[in-house]
């Protein structure tokens, strides 16, 4: 079942999000490496209704998903599928080391998808570190196309990814 995050999901959101890091660490990908995400950012991302869960008895995969302009995509190296539409963003996916390969990522995707459809909004975007292979290949199988590379409020860069949806 996914649901939008409560507070009393932190911790479980907390620990997926450590799983992670250490595998981005043992995988030496700088990527959440420096204190971020953070409970401060998941509450915030809770208090805008743009946090979800998704539960099999506990939180097992979260995601940050928005329909809203993100301001690190306003300069692109490179170029957007689309250019004046509106889209959706995702951020901060990830899942359970227990349950990977278990298609929970693609079923966070599905979701925010029928919500775009819902809004009228055909576009989704997304990036991710360069090096962070495993995430690029799943963009990739599930029908985003690389636009170029962004940079982040701290300077760092990202690869980023565009999927069009069908009207």
């Amino acid at each position: 079942m996914i649901r939008h995050s409560q507070i009393d999901d932190i911790s479980q959101m907390m620990k997926l999000i450590k799983q992670a890091q250490i595998y981005f660490k043992n995988n030496a990908i700088d990527q959440w490496q420096h204190g971020y995400p953070n409970e401060k950012q998941l509450l915030e991302d809770i208090h805008k209704n743009q946090s979800y869960v998704y539960i099999e008895n506990s939180v097992i995969a979260t995601m940050y998903f928005a329909i809203e302009n993100d301001i690190s995509y306003d300069y692109i190296e490179g170029s957007w599928l689309t250019s004046d539409s509106t889209y959706a963003v995702i951020h901060r996916i990830v899942v359970d080391t227990n349950f990977k390969g278990q298609g929970l990522a693609k079923k966070l995707l599905d979701y925010a998808i029928r919500q775009c459809l819902s809004h009228d909004v055909y576009s989704i975007r997304i990036d991710t570190h360069k090096d962070n292979l495993s995430m690029q290949n799943f963009l990739i199988k599930n029908g985003f196309q690389y636009c170029g590379v962004i940079y982040l409020d701290s300077g760092a860069s990202r690869i980023a990814f565009e999927k069009l949806l069908n009207k």
